[in-house]
């Protein structure tokens, strides 16, 4: 492939690929940005991206335009103007008609490898959550009073404080989910920082639009951002970006956040979100004539979404026996909800990496259940979903994604927990079908073994906005509080005008 794209195997080679300009570079001259193109198919559709490759120099002269354009605008701004221009923005994306949002359902199929009818969905799902109301939690969530973000407030504890973001914050995006970079370049723009992200080659485009869709509301904000790409391994620029930043948040395989970490400057904060696993855990009591059916096809739609490539997907779901219907029945309605979905929303077609390790996957599963009576297996004919069932098996491993998962029949969801607790440092997402008083009591419990968020059973890969990421907070993981303690305040008496 061209350009260090990534081909998307299966797609049309006979439609004509449509250019599109990644990136977003205030205050560089369009002419002087060399690009590279990668190039994309799959679903009928091919896409062609034009992605900026800048020098060292470029880099740095972006950063230095993107920190000026901080400081004569967007330090200025009360917290609530930046959420008014940011809804506005996203408003004009969640609008059908509007031409990029038409851009992203014509060529993110082909980027990406998802379905229309997925990308669309899901486009709508991420862009809600970055409405206004749903910025105003952000804030909220993390700050008691959120005009600390705008002047000093009092404390608590006597004194008053205010919460300033970086001058510039890095951002190094990976996967090929749509929209997940908006998740740190809102919270960077919420803390009135510059922002420079890195693109990801899988997905190189949504947040240059989005950028874009700023620009045409407040030019000025959107003079902040900078979205830039380089092939991946390119420590050169990278280097030249992250000694720029006041801090610099990362995404990836634990791999990759190392090298980076390593080359982060010394004073320079670094917050890593590397690969997380994400199983469900379904109780007796969700497991009735009446509501087994309908737990399972909550369960399907989180395998489906995305096929399990975000950080909150499901690779196991461990079932408690004990209900009307039984840990293997329940394997059974979830096979076949997982081959209902795949009509409305077929799994994307795998590149060779992918293939192979899908297969080696399954072909492990296939030779437990040739040696076991405990483990069963059931999948479509061409390979699109597969389900495997066993019995008295807590263990907790990706069981190869692309829509294969584990069923675990366990006589108490308790017993699970040791080996949970084995993955602390790698949990995230926990989907639960359980009574009020059982989730609250396994929340505990799955706390305590390292899991930072629990939900709904359908709800694994949509978290509500302001939630915790991986335990943490998503602005005052940002910010440094500036403090004028009490005594300074007293002082200061001593000096006024008014002063006897």
């Amino acid at each position: 492939m061209l350009g260090g794209g990534r081909r998307i195997p299966g797609g049309g080679e006979g439609v004509a690929a449509v250019a599109e300009l990644a990136g977003h570079l205030p205050g560089l001259p369009a002419e002087s940005v060399a690009r590279e193109t990668l190039r994309f198919s799959a679903w009928g559709r091919c896409a062609e991206v034009a992605a900026p490759v800048l020098s060292g120099d470029q880099l740095t002269a972006l950063a230095a335009h993107v920190r000026r354009s901080r400081e004569r605008f967007l330090a200025g701004l009360r917290t609530q103007e930046i959420v008014d221009i940011l809804d506005r923005a996203v408003r004009t994306l969640l609008d059908r008609s509007d031409p990029r949002r038409r851009r992203a359902e014509e060529l993110l199929p082909a980027v990406t490898g998802y379905d229309p009818e997925t990308v669309r969905l899901g486009l709508t799902a991420c862009l809600k959550t970055f409405r206004g109301a749903q910025l105003s939690a952000f804030v909220a969530e993390d700050f008691a009073n959120p005009q600390m973000l705008d002047g000093f407030q009092p404390l608590r504890k006597g004194g008053y404080g205010r919460a300033f973001g970086p001058a510039l914050i890095a951002h190094v995006w990976a996967g090929n989910v749509p929209g997940l970079p908006l998740w740190s370049l809102v919270s960077g723009l919420l803390v009135k920082s510059a922002n420079i992200g890195k693109l990801p080659s899988a997905e190189p485009l949504m947040a240059g639009w989005f950028a874009g869709a700023v620009a045409d509301i407040e030019p000025r904000l959107a003079d902040c951002i900078g979205i830039v790409w380089w092939k991946g391994g390119d420590e050169v620029r990278q280097q030249a970006l992250l000694d720029q930043a006041g801090l610099v948040l990362a995404y990836g395989g634990n791999a990759t956040l190392e090298r980076i970490r390593a080359r982060v400057p010394v004073a320079t904060r670094f917050l890593p979100f590397g690969h997380k696993l994400g199983f469900g855990m379904i109780a007796a009591a969700a497991l009735d004539a009446d509501k087994a059916a309908g737990v399972a096809r909550r369960a399907a739609l989180d395998i489906v979404r995305y096929d399990q490539h975000g950080c909150y997907s499901p690779h196991v779901f461990y079932v408690e026996r004990g209900g009307a219907a039984s840990p293997r029945v329940f394997a059974s309605y979830l096979g076949g909800e997982l081959a209902a979905l795949s009509h409305r929303f077929p799994r994307r077609a795998l590149d060779a990496e992918e293939a192979a390790g899908l297969a080696a996957a399954r072909q492990e599963a296939e030779i437990r259940s040739a040696v076991s009576d405990s483990v069963e297996i059931a999948g479509d004919a061409e390979g699109a979903w597969r389900v495997v069932f066993a019995d008295d098996d807590p263990g907790l491993a990706p069981a190869g994604a692309n829509r294969t998962v584990k069923v675990a029949a366990l006589d108490r969801l308790d017993d699970a927990l040791p080996e949970i607790a084995r993955h602390a440092p790698w949990l995230q997402t926990v989907g639960v079908a359980a009574a009020p008083e059982e989730l609250f009591r396994l929340s505990a419990l799955l706390g305590e073994a390292g899991a930072s968020r629990v939900c709904a059973l359908g709800e694994m890969t949509a978290p509500e906005a302001g939630w915790h990421h991986d335990g943490r907070f998503n602005l005052l993981d940002l910010v440094r509080i500036v403090e004028i303690e009490r005594g300074a305040e007293a002082a200061a008496e001593d000096f006024a005008a008014y002063c006897d």
